[in-house]
């Protein structure tokens, strides 16, 4: 059983949702992302979704783009990312390592290259923004025969039709993108209409489905956990680790962000 498939039996089994931070690799510094990655496993991180940086972010609001021009700008390509993993794996064995990013750096790579080296570093599963699963064949083959999650988006403008595809099709978890934005436009956010849509996904999905864009906080987190099986916070934290100076700060600011979001999915709202 793979990391992610083991992570989530036991949140089932205990009654917990999943905590999901992103952080952007290489941000707010090559030195930090370890740390960080570290620092929100220690305040109650279930999976780790790392994204890798690319120049034309289209799913991405500022803030994390922004972020991957910084990490792009420091030298954070793929193949830095995969050893992040590797020396993140040094002291976790454990924690699901989710890639989110975007296909070309995987083309450019090879999909049956990347697979084997990302499966090697650690990695469990990779998020493409922009693979339409009816074109996903090729990729998908590489990354079973690897070990690798390929990791499906649903969303509010998804058909019933693509969402019965996309139910039978998923590994690991399906991620439902909360509005028809790009992230960090938590105002965009409709908590009622993105729970009603959750509970009809979750009733046909074969794999845990997990809620993304527009959580920026321990009160949204806990209103959206009430249909889904976890929760993806992304910018706000992306946001809050550009402020820090060093590696230190940036881990004790992860930390300090996740903590109280950990504590609303584990009490009575979650």
């Amino acid at each position: 059983m793979n990391r992610i498939d083991a992570k989530f039996q036991h949140l089932h089994a205990a009654g917990r949702k999943a905590l999901i931070p992103f952080v952007t690799a290489g941000d707010p510094s090559l030195e930090a992302t370890v740390p960080v990655m570290h620092a929100l496993v220690a305040a109650g991180a279930d999976v780790i979704e790392l994204g890798v940086p690319f120049s034309d972010p289209m799913a991405d609001g500022p803030t994390i783009q922004r972020s991957s021009e910084r990490a792009i700008a420091r030298g954070a390509g793929l193949s830095w990312v995969l050893e992040a993993v590797r020396e993140f794996r040094g002291r976790d064995a454990d924690t699901p390592v989710v890639l989110m990013g975007y296909l070309n750096p995987i083309e450019i790579r090879g999909s049956t290259r990347f697979a084997d080296d990302a499966v090697a570093a650690g990695v469990d599963g990779v998020l493409l923004v922009d693979l339409p699963p009816e074109e996903a064949a090729e990729l998908r083959a590489a990354f079973a025969a690897a070990g690798l999650a390929l990791i499906l988006l649903a969303s509010p403008t998804t058909t019933e039709e693509r969402i019965a595809l996309l139910c039978d099709d998923a590994q690991g978890y399906l991620y439902y993108v909360s509005f028809a934005g790009v992230t960090g436009a938590a105002d965009l956010l409709d908590t009622g209409a993105a729970n009603d849509r959750l509970h009809r996904i979750r009733a046909r999905s074969k794999v845990p489905v997990v809620a993304g864009f527009g959580i920026k906080d321990a009160a949204s987190a806990a209103t959206m956990a009430r249909e889904a099986d976890g929760v993806v916070v992304g910018s706000a934290l992306v946001a809050v680790l550009a402020e820090t100076a060093d590696a230190a700060a940036a881990a004790q600011a992860a930390g300090a962000f996740l903590a109280p979001l950990r504590q609303a999915l584990d009490g009575p709202a979650g």
